[in-house]
Order: structure tokens, then C-alpha cells, then sequence
């Protein structure tokens, strides 16, 4: 397998889903922000919006839609409650899905927080030509998936759906 060059800048748009969080209070999105920016990603757009599939699946469409988006983490509402619509509408929307994502992310989560980790529904796959990452609203479990998962394969996630 060759080396994944995780040097390269991505630009990536981040979408917090919850009905109560606002820029201010929202530390999961400030974490992802953190961390992309911590490794030289660009961040392209920033938005919270509600548990409502309708709208999340609008605002990927716009930034699948907007060329410059290559990548779009989304974070919060893939639990079970019954507000959480956010595995539902993201998957709906996936050309393919990374199937292995979600299984390795439960894995990393059950040595870190036992079996609460089947709770979560972390999704991952690609829309056109942007990568696509769905995470829960935890600020740990965002930082876990982030450092151990997505920013050390996102180039190369990215690079291969551009690839003709």
C-alpha cells in the first residue's frame, strides 16, 4: 500500500446539527475547526442548523453543489433519539458509502468508552466528488474520529474522487 501524503490542504465545510447549540456553545464544531486548522485544512463554510433531515440534506446538496467543497463533516444527531435524523439523511444521499468507517470508529470507541459505543450511527461515504463524514455531537467522540480516522486518510479520501 503506498503512503497517504495527509500534507495536502482540503477544504472542508462543517455542519453542526442540534436544536440548542449556537456558534458560541457548539464545542464540537469548535473542535473540528480546531483540529482541521491545526493541520493546515482550509475551512470553506461553518453552519449549524436543526434535527431536521429536510434541512440537513439541503445543505450538503449546496456544498456537494459548490466545487471548492471538497470534504463535509457533519457532527450530532446519530444517536437513537428520536430527533436524530442525521445517519437517516446523509445516507439517503450517499453514491457510496464507506462501510468501514463506522465499524472501525465503534471499535476505537468501545476501548475508550466501553459499550456505549453501539449507540452511535458515524457514517461515512462520498456524493459526487466531496467526501462526506457524519459524527456524534460529542466533543470526544468527534476529536477520536478526527486524529485517529478522518484527518490522517482525508487527502487521499478526497484525491481519489476526483481521480477520472
Amino acid at each position: 500500500m503506498h503512503q497517504i501524503d495527509t500534507s495536502k490542504v482540503v477544504n472542508v465545510a462543517i455542519l453542526t446539527i442540534s436544536d440548542t447549540r449556537n456558534k458560541d456553545d457548539d464545542r464540537s464544531g469548535q473542535a473540528i475547526q480546531s483540529l482541521l486548522q491545526s493541520n493546515d485544512h482550509a475551512i470553506i463554510d461553518y453552519k449549524i442548523v436543526k434535527d431536521e433531515r429536510s434541512i440537513i440534506q439541503e445543505e450538503i446538496h449546496n456544498w456537494v453543489e459548490r466545487p471548492k467543497v471538497q470534504v463535509i463533516i457533519l457532527n450530532g444527531g446519530t444517536g437513537f433519539s428520536p430527533r436524530d435524523v442525521t445517519y437517516e439523511a446523509v445516507s439517503q444521499l450517499l453514491d457510496k458509502q464507506m462501510d468501514g468507517f463506522g465499524e472501525l470508529f465503534r471499535m476505537l470507541s468501545y476501548e475508550a468508552i466501553g459499550p456505549k459505543a453501539l449507540f452511535s450511527r458515524a457514517v461515512a461515504g462520498s456524493k459526487k466528488a466531496t467526501a462526506i463524514y457524519a459524527l456524534p455531537g460529542s466533543t470526544n467522540a468527534v476529536k477520536l474520529a478526527l486524529e485517529k480516522l478522518i484527518l490522517p486518510t482525508m487527502s487521499h479520501f478526497a484525491d481519489e474522487l476526483i481521480k477520472k
